[in-house]
């Protein structure tokens, strides 16, 4: 982080000659609470998020049972699949490998991953196959991590054996550490010459040992690391639209998501033809990254889990005909299907689900608080059909909280409807979305000042600024993005949750952008918008405080913006303002009735500054400006603090009260 010019970057005492900014912060008393689920993180498999991201498995249709089987792999000499007969009941296929009858010739498959199988000079990676050899007895195979594109004599930067030994399907295990980094690299699988034989093959799979937390089915660790790092207080899963599906059958159904992960069957993503300018033709699920693997990584980064299942209905964009939807006389499946999710997440091991749930590692609940019925469906379709979940769920476990929907719009004719409907079914939260343009989150920081607190609570569920012809994630968009946040803050007492949307990205399969975390085979690429986030929920408090200007809360007054929380854990008082303006902006903060004998502790400042490239997608932490101010006398159970936030900066100021 850089320590320099604490006045160039928001904290310097103000000699600006402009008239400052007065903030009132009331410190009598502790305002409405804030939740510890109020900042989170919504994952979905968008732009390559699960299967090339988030999930380490390197190997594209590793059980080969995309449409076209081999799609993913080069197969050379006499290679040939079988549609049944593999060890998995729903992965049926395999591949086997014969020899080629001249000894020049050779038999085996190459594999180009997710654009391209990249790997890391000295680290470790598990290569595994499920084998079995033919009639003629063992064979061995030789695989091999190999640089297309190497000017050296040999392609091959590590390589392994493998002595296939049985005539049952076995699993067969190899390490490999290649001996240099390659970012477009492949795998290959040979069939050896000696001893001469066949072998057939399934689930061809390779991971980094090196995951997050070990973990064998594991997620990549660098992009784990990067989410964990914001200290969400929430993840919901899996979906946004991914939940619908384009047809019934599509739908992600959780239950295909877990047990042995070889076993769970494909599906196809439905991002793969939503948009033809960016189709994406080879884009499936392999549910290897299922919901286990969501519940343990909410478990490990303290996150609340938030599923989102499906509610009988299939997307309405691509569906506008109702009649195929699923018949509300016809949803016992469903319903059952979200209360089996909360056994297995919650339940003793001597259910059904809760049982699967401890044979997978995790005999433990995963303590279920939350679930959400539905993604951002609308009209009397989707009120028809989720008015039998509530029923059903209240009576079966009244302890969860239900999240509905308020449609796909921050406004107008569906989220009209749909509010008073939500009340009406007493749905605990109400998910709304808005991508909106920059002029609205200019605009709208005000927007839950007037909302009713009777209602349900709000659950910000997915929300990003779309600035028109700078649709990506450049800097200005992000500081919007905090403008409009100090009215999530200020209004904790009914907004709840809040994620920003999309995550997860990948440069060269993404669908759609601005994405919060962009990642490539190598390396993971942060934005502004993803400091913005990290910056709230490092510092979300425990409960709002009273800041006001004029006896107002600033929300825009001369492109200004704030909001308070007090930290009950710490004794500390946070301050965030934001300044759009191309000028800098004085401020005082005036910490009122104090406790008696009160005494102020350094104030510590971080700042965002804008990056000298306007279009910048990236942003970093070296860009943040951290700083210290010395701490104000304290006078009559009153002090004052005087500084200036730079033009276009994010700030936020944390005031210990020792």
């Amino acid at each position: 982080m850089r320590k320099l010019a604490i006045a160039a970057i928001c904290c310097a005492i103000s000699a600006a000659a402009s008239v400052p900014t007065v903030l009132k912060l009331d410190a009598s008393k502790d305002g409405a609470p804030v939740q510890p689920t109020m900042y989170g993180l919504f994952f979905e498999d968008i732009n390559y998020a699960a299967d090339g991201g988030l999930y380490a498995e390197k190997i594209k249709n590793r059980s080969f049972e995309f449409p076209n089987a081999l799609t993913g792999w080069i197969p050379f000499g006499k290679v040939s699949v079988a549609e049944s007969g593999g060890p998995f009941e729903r992965n049926p296929r395999y591949v086997t490998l014969a020899q080629e009858p001249h000894n020049s010739k050779h038999t085996g498959l190459q594999n180009e991953g997710f654009f391209g199988v990249s790997f890391k000079k000295g680290e470790e990676y598990r290569f595994s196959v499920y084998g079995r050899h033919g009639q003629s007895g063992p064979a061995t195979i030789r695989v091999e991590l190999v640089d297309p594109a190497s000017k050296g004599e040999s392609m091959v930067v590590a390589s392994a054996k493998i002595n296939v030994d049985k005539a049952g399907w076995s699993k067969y295990t190899a390490n490999l550490v290649p001996g240099k980094s390659v970012s477009k690299g492949v795998l290959r699988v040979f069939l050896e010459k000696n001893p001469a034989g066949s072998v057939d093959i399934d689930h061809v799979s390779l991971f980094p040992v090196d995951t997050w937390n070990g973990h064998e089915n594991g997620l990549r660790k660098d992009i784990a690391t990067a989410l964990a790092d914001i200290k969400p207080g929430l993840l919901r899963f899996p979906g946004g639209c991914i939940v619908e599906g384009t047809e019934i059958p599509d739908r992600y159904q959780w239950k295909n998501t877990v047990g042995p992960v070889e076993n769970r069957p494909l599906n196809i993503n439905r991002w793969q033809f939503e948009f033809q300018h960016r189709f994406s033709p080879d884009y499936y699920q392999s549910y290897g990254l299922g919901f286990y693997e969501y519940f343990l990584f909410a478990e490990e980064i303290g996150a609340e889990p938030l599923p989102v299942l499906n509610v009988g209905m299939v997307c309405q964009y691509e569906n506008p005909d109702p009649k195929v939807q699923v018949p509300v006389d016809s949803l016992d499946e469903y319903i059952q299907d979200a209360i089996d999710l909360i056994e297995f997440a919650n339940g003793d091991t001597n259910t059904t689900w809760g049982g699967l749930r401890a044979s997978m590692g995790h005999p433990e609940p995963f303590n279920l608080k939350f679930l959400a019925i539905g993604n951002e469906q609308w009209g009397p379709e989707y009120v028809e059909r989720l008015e039998p979940f509530v029923k059903a769920l209240r009576k079966a476990h009244p302890e969860i909280k239900i999240v509905g929907s308020s449609g796909p719009s921050a406004d107008g004719k569906h989220f009209d409807y749909l509010w008073p409907e939500m009340r009406r079914l007493g749905a605990d939260l109400v998910d709304e979305h808005y991508y909106q343009s920059a002029e609205w989150f200019r605009d709208n920081a005000a927007r839950y000042d007037n909302y009713d607190r009777r209602g349900p609570k709000v659950f910000a569920g997915e929300y990003a600024c779309h600035p028109r012809g700078r649709k990506f994630n450049h800097f200005d968009a992000s500081l919007l993005e905090a403008a409009f946040m100090t009215g999530l803050e200020r209004n904790a007492d009914i907004v709840q949750m809040a994620t920003y949307a999309p995550l997860l990205a990948h440069e060269e399969g993404w669908q759609w952008r601005p994405d919060m975390v962009w990642f490539n085979g190598d390396t993971v690429n942060l934005t502004a918008s993803y400091f913005v986030q990290r910056m709230y929920a490092r510092n979300k408090g425990t409960n709002v405080a009273s800041l006001l200007a004029d006896g107002k809360p600033l929300t825009g007054q001369d492109g200004l913006y704030a909001s308070a929380v007090f930290d009950a854990d710490t004794d500390t008082y946070i301050v965030k303002i934001v300044n759009i303006n191309k000028e800098a902006a004085p401020f005082e903060i005036i910490l009122d009735k104090l406790p008696k004998k009160a005494v102020l502790g350094s104030v510590e400042c971080v700042a965002m500054g804008p990056t000298s490239d306007p279009d910048a997608n990236y942003y970093s932490a070296d860009m943040l400006g951290e700083s210290v101010i010395a701490a104000p006398a304290v006078e009559k159970r009153s002090a004052r603090l005087s500084f200036t936030v730079a033009p276009r900066t994010f700030a936020l100021y944390r005031i210990p009260v020792q």
